[in-house]
């Protein structure tokens, strides 16, 4: 066996509590003072010196014997707001949920920065651990970046894993190149004048000019964008009025952009920001089109995936990993570090239903419950990567 997932098996229980502790505890967003704090303690516990460089925004380094190059590893922390549907004793109960796996990503980089602790003699450079908030709402990645997260010292190649309900459990997913969507979140506000429903010529309809926006973006994706170009424009949220018999005087209408293509995404929000601006004064109104938040696609380094991917079937068997060229939408903060510096992002299998009835549900799923032994693997994963790709690129 693996001399480092033997020491991880060896945490396991370590690892697991770190796991719940989070779990029962999640927070939302850009500010996690629970989530932080036990982090932070932890790292100290360990014998790190950590920083926040920005708000909930966590930094510790580990620096071997030898000279040699930085490699990054980064945890997610943040949670989402929504109802935990209890099927465990340390379900949450404050209206929030790690059903995005944060929780099993924050404590993997904690178990493996006890072993890095362990391992420190073998360490041939600097290893970086990056604690982030905010990647679902995909300002966290960003807000590291501009900290100065990459610099003092500088880095060399950064990792992040992802656990995925469904994936058989310690399966290793990887893209070759570009595997997972950009994604531009927008809010369209369109302004009218209300008056009676029984006398429209009176005021100016916004609902009726929302409707001929929200019909109009989509010409863009259908004559505007080649074919072969994957290409999604969603609205998933349209609000106006409050009575039957009354036309309002505003409508809003929040969606997104999902593209494999970072300047067709950007070619996509310039056109409906035309679109939006031209059909409402058309009809008499204005509309503006808002950028609430962007993330570009997440670029998988080839060669740093080919060879990192080498490594992890040291710990998960010849078998246990997955390489797959292309791409699904689904979107990844992490991606803002891959435009900086060769970066990979794995996918680790948490279980599906054939193993156990309750794995298998979706992500962002009430009941959405991953396999704690994954914890482990992860760890390890990043342990022995991060000491191997240093070994190889003194």
């Amino acid at each position: 066996m693996n001399k480092i997932l033997e020491q991880a098996q060896n945490i396991k229980n370590d690892i697991v509590e770190y796991r719940r502790t989070i779990h029962e505890n999640p927070e939302v967003g850009d500010t996690l003072p629970k989530t932080k704090a036990y982090v932070i303690n932890k790292l100290r516990e360990f014998g790190y010196e950590p920083t926040e460089i920005c708000e909930s925004g966590i930094v510790a380094t580990i620096e071997g014997p030898k000279p040699g190059k930085t490699f990054l590893l980064r945890a997610d922390m943040d949670a989402l707001p929504m109802e935990e549907t209890p099927n465990c004793e340390f379900a949450a109960t404050n209206g929030a949920m790690h059903s995005c796996g944060h929780d099993m990503h924050t404590a993997m980089l904690l178990g493996a920065a006890k072993l890095l602790k362990q391992n420190q003699d073998q360490i041939e450079g600097i290893v970086k651990l990056v604690f982030q908030p905010d990647e679902e709402g995909f300002t966290g990645a960003k807000k590291m970046i501009e900290a100065g997260v990459l610099e003092n010292p500088k880095v060399d190649a950064a990792m992040a894993m992802h656990v995925n309900s469904g994936t058989p459990s310690n399966l290793v997913v990887c893209g070759l190149g570009t595997s997972i969507g950009g994604c531009n979140r927008f809010r369209i506000v369109v302004k009218g004048t209300g008056c009676h429903g029984a006398m429209p010529e009176t005021g100016v309809d916004p609902i009726f000019i929302a409707n001929q926006i929200y019909s109009a973006i989509q010409e863009i994706t259908n004559r505007e964008i080649v074919a072969t170009q994957p290409v999604v424009i969603t609205i998933g949220k349209f609000v106006g009025g409050d009575a039957p018999n009354i036309i309002p005087g505003e409508v809003i209408m929040e969606g997104t952009i999902r593209t494999l293509d970072k300047e067709v995404g950007e070619y996509v929000f310039k056109r409906m920001g035309e679109i939006v601006t031209a059909t409402a004064k058309m009809l008499r109104g204005e509309a503006e089109l808002i950028e609430l938040s962007s993330v570009p696609p997440l670029a998988n380094n080839k060669d740093l995936a080919t060879e990192v991917t080498g490594y992890v079937k040291d710990i998960v068997g010849e078998q246990g990993v997955f390489l797959f060229e292309g791409g699904g939408m689904g979107s990844e903060d992490f991606a803002s570090y891959s435009y900086e510096v060769p970066s990979l992002y794995l996918i680790l299998g948490a279980g599906a239903k054939n193993e156990n009835p309750l794995y298998g549900e979706p992500m962002h799923n009430t009941k959405v419950v991953f396999n704690e032994d994954v914890l482990v693997t992860g760890a390890a994963i990043h342990t022995y990567s991060a000491i191997t790709w240093l070994k190889n690129h003194k």
